[in-house]
């Protein structure tokens, strides 16, 4: 264990006293603010500087009547044919034209430009007509649209958990939960692929240069794999934190300088603005229903989940690294070890924070290999304490099964130079006795 120590703190020294750590770790925070107030500022003078674009419009129905909030309408007097020749000579955005057409379904309707037509710019059309077409239909049938107006009613129905035991009312919001689930399923995913990649080229740069062969003559290879992968992953959990402190303080300078705020205080001053009928502030509302996740319950489950899916994938990408000479080489091995970790990445969209009690969702979270990200998605939903004790017992089985198989692989790989490395040579030194 004492050996294991001292390679987790050359691992963890090495790495942090790099200029690239350093640079990494400092420079990066720094650049992505950077970067959004420049994006901010420049996205501000084109929104102050910004010309309407001028459409021309041939209407054969009557029934057009322009939105001039976006762009500037011109009426042409004419054919739609001729109004295309003049259009080809002239320096202006689009010609729209309005055919006659039935109400109950339009059909004929162009947008002609120069230039392909951004999704918004298309929606932007489509909207102002189905709007037109919106109000025509009620004129025709005599609907007042106050009275329509008044007829929408906005309702918000409150979520509360209770408990199976004690009968403890708690008020939940599904919104947060699945912001919460996402965001973990996604850091999940980000540390395994990003670190467990590092522990495969550390290796392979190591027994290139022949270093591992003096380390491995006072340490055994397993202790030399084990150190590693725990000193990668301290490296790795102290480089985030730094990271999430730094790229929070910095962005919020940032915006403050131009008068903006958070993206979350955005949204909650918006919906202020939008439903002020409401008496609770939606700022108060939603502070208070990120006060009620359990975050003394989900961040030591997410510590777990982060070591245990680390250590599980670190075991696999080490042994590959330890079986080949260069990352070119190790490439057709990460394919199927990246596999499971895509399934559970693409099921946290897909499966885990819609339906975080389906069956799929449930299957995802307890088989070791998709359990670390799957199990963050449903874990602010509230998981089954079986469920969770079995994906729990199922990581740690796992973790152990993958390093005590990749040990195996490593001991006999880190010393192999020059081996044309395929499938069946990896089983033979699995297979290999001491």
């Amino acid at each position: 264990m004492n050996k294991i120590w001292l390679i987790i703190q050359r691992e963890v020294m090495n790495r942090v006293q790099k200029k690239s750590f350093l640079i990494a770790t400092i420079l990066l925070p720094l650049i992505f603010p950077a970067i959004m107030a420049v994006l901010v500022y420049v996205a501000m003078e084109q929104k102050k500087n910004a010309a309407k674009n001028i459409v021309y419009y041939v209407d054969e129905s009557g029934y057009f009547a322009p939105d001039t909030s976006k762009f500037i309408f011109k009426k042409f007097d004419g054919k739609i044919e001729d109004a295309k020749n003049v259009f080809k000579l002239d320096d202006s955005y689009g010609l729209l034209y309005v055919p006659v057409f039935d109400l109950s379904d339009p059909k004929g309707l162009i947008l002609y430009t120069k230039t392909n037509a951004s999704a918004s710019e298309e929606n932007d059309f489509e909207n102002m007509l189905e709007n037109r077409i919106k109000e025509l239909k009620m004129q025709k049938i005599n609907i007042d649209q106050k009275i329509l107006e008044d007829l929408k009613t906005n309702v918000s129905i409150q979520n509360v958990n209770i408990d199976k035991e004690t009968g403890d009312e708690k008020k939940s919001d599904s919104g947060v939960m699945t912001g919460v689930g996402m965001a973990g399923g996604i850091l999940m995913y980000m540390f395994i692929f990003i670190y467990g990649a590092q522990i495969m080229q550390g290796i392979i740069e190591e027994k290139t240069s022949k270093v591992v062969e003096v380390i491995v003559s006072s340490v055994k290879p397993f202790q030399l794999m084990m150190g590693k992968i725990i000193g990668l992953a301290s490296v790795g959990l102290l480089q985030f934190l730094i990271w999430i402190v730094l790229i929070t303080t910095v962005s919020s300078v940032v915006l403050g300088m131009f008068g903006l705020k958070m993206p979350q205080q955005q949204m909650m001053e918006q919906v202020a603005q939008q439903n002020p009928e409401i008496q609770q502030p939606p700022a108060l509302e939603i502070m208070n229903a990120i006060n009620e996740i359990p975050f003394s319950y989900i961040i030591p489950v997410f510590l777990f989940y982060f070591l245990g899916g680390y250590l599980l994938y670190g075991a696999l990408f080490a042994a590959v690294g330890s079986a080949v000479d260069s990352p070119a080489e190790a490439q057709q091995f990460m394919f199927p070890i990246t596999i499971p970790l895509l399934i559970s990445y693409l099921g946290l969209f897909m499966f885990t924070v819609q339906e975080p009690q389906g069956t799929i969702s449930v299957w995802l979270s307890i088989i070791p290999f998709t359990s670390p990200i799957a199990m963050m998605g449903r874990i602010g939903f509230g998981v089954p304490i079986e469920q969770l004790i079995l994906s729990m017992v199922l990581l740690v089985g796992g973790f152990v099964g993958t390093t005590w198989a990749a040990g195996r692989i490593y001991r006999v790989g880190i010393l192999m130079h020059g081996t044309k490395i395929n499938y069946k040579v990896m089983a033979k030194w699995f297979m290999m006795k001491n």
